[in-house]
Formats: structure tokens, sequence, C-alpha cells
């Protein structure tokens, strides 16, 4: 059981979601676990884009007897509702799950966080997924900025992996370096250092970004990818991620995408398993 949580250090675009919505949707292919992906955000989800076609929410309706059951479930699902069960003492690893949306049954669930930007929210995180890790094999975090920072700072003590993710410009690149001398964090062995939305004919490339930071393993990357971008804004990431399976021409412009994202999740489960090693 482990708590792999992906965060950048500020409000800067880093294409840390898709990276995690990436390597969480290949993982669950490539491997027989439990995987839970959680979102943080208190704005629009892109986490559930990436998965579900956008509905319009029902209007909510009165019946004779009182709000009609559906509209309750469908205001009160994911972090929210599983807020109110924390906070009444009646949370068990298998209520998380009724809160969940499955993207691959047994294999990977989505706890949605969109619209949790109330303070009596976040407080029951820590809790949700202390539980929530009694019962899947991974959780994959998605921290958000927005988050008040002692519930960062309490979330990225419990996470088993850190995920820090950044983009390839020069001063983004020189705040990790500032980082790594002044925050004991990025000097961790829990700590992964992941480019996102990388491109690898930038003079900013992998080789040059991991020698610049001083980096014992070769930074991680998830490159920029056509197909997968699109697919992120049209529920389209778990079918093409079944399609990518079968890829097996090298020269495939696709395969160079599989690959980083293969290495990215290789190390992560390398890194739990050298912790849990005492290594």
């Amino acid at each position: 059981m482990s708590i792999i949580t992906f965060f950048n250090i500020n409000k800067e675009e880093t294409g840390k979601t898709m990276a995690l919505a990436a390597i969480a949707t290949y993982m669950s292919i490539e491997h027989n676990t439990k995987n839970l992906v959680v979102s943080t955000t208190n704005k629009e989800d892109r986490l559930k884009r990436c998965f579900w076609e956008e509905k319009k929410k029902p209007k909510f309706s009165f019946g004779i007897f009182g709000p009609n059951k559906n509209n309750i479930l469908e205001q009160e699902g994911g972090i929210s509702g599983l807020a109110k069960m924390t906070r009444s003492n009646k949370i068990t690893p298998e209520i998380v799950t009724n809160y969940t949306r499955v993207v691959f049954k047994d294999r990977l669930e989505l706890l949605l966080g969109e619209g949790t930007d109330r303070e009596d929210i976040y407080d029951t995180y820590i809790e949700i997924l202390t539980v929530a890790n009694q019962y899947y094999d991974r959780i994959f975090v998605d921290l958000d900025y927005n988050v008040p920072q002692d519930i960062r700072e309490k979330i990225l003590k419990k996470s088993d992996i850190i995920v820090i993710t950044t983009n390839q410009r020069l001063s983004s690149i020189e705040k990790i370096r500032q980082e790594k001398e002044q925050n004991p964090l990025f000097l961790s062995s829990k700590t992964l250092l992941l480019v996102g939305r990388y491109d690898r004919f930038s003079k900013y490339n992998v080789k040059n970004i991991t020698r610049y930071l001083g980096e014992k393993n070769q930074v991680l990357t998830i490159p920029y990818n056509t197909l997968y971008f699109e697919a992120t804004d049209e529920a389209g990431v778990p079918d093409l991620f079944l399609r990518f399976k079968k890829f097996i021409d090298p020269e495939d412009r696709n395969a160079y995408f599989i690959q980083e994202i293969k290495r990215a999740s290789d190390s992560i489960i390398y890194r739990i398993q050298a912790i849990q090693a005492g290594l």
C-alpha cells in the first residue's frame, strides 16, 4: 500500500495533472493492482475530463417527500460526500469505494474533488487517505496548489513518494535548483523530479536538466503527445492507452511517449520498493 503524490511548487503550469493521469492509467493496465486517483482541486476538474464526458448537471427538484434522492447522491459524491462520512466517524475502507467513479473495474477508480474549497473538507483529507490506503494498492494524489499550506504539508509528509513536476522553462528549472538547496523535501529519497509536456528537441533536454540540477538519476519526463493531450479533453484516455498497448513498432511516433511513461512508472515502483526495504 502506498501513496504517490504529484505536486508542483507554485501555480505555474507544469502538466502535473496530465502526467498523473498517464502514469496512473498505464500502471492500472500493466499491473494487477487496485489503484485510486484522488483529486484535490477546488476548480474545474481536469482529471474528470480525461475519463468521462461532461454532462449537464440535473436541476435540483423537490418531490412530495422532499429532495429527489438521485439529486442528493449527485451533489454529495466524491470527496464532499466522503468528508461527511469522515466527520460522522462512519468511514471505512470499503465505504470509500461508494464515493468513487470506476475507470477500470478492480483496477482504477477516481475520487473527484471538484467544489472542495471548504476548510471542513480539507481537514478530512488525511483521514480519507489513511483509510483508503488500507484498501487500495496505490493511491495517486493530484495535490492542488490551492489546498491550504498546512494541509499540503501533511499530505506530502504522509506520502510514500512525491513526484515534483516542472516545465522546461529556464526560470522554472532554476527555481527547482534553488529549492534543492533550501528545502529538505527535495533531498528526500522519496522525492522524484518529472518534466511535464516534455519536448526532447529543446536545448533544455532531460540530460541537460539532470546535469544542471545535479541529480543522480535521470529526471523523469512525460513527453508532449498530440493524441494523448487531445484524449485528455475528450474523455479518451482509457481507450487511448488500451490502443497504445498494441503498438509494437519502435519507429511509431507514439513509441517514445509510452517508453517514457514506462520509465516513470518503473522508477516510482522501484523507489517504493527500495524505501520499504530500507535501502
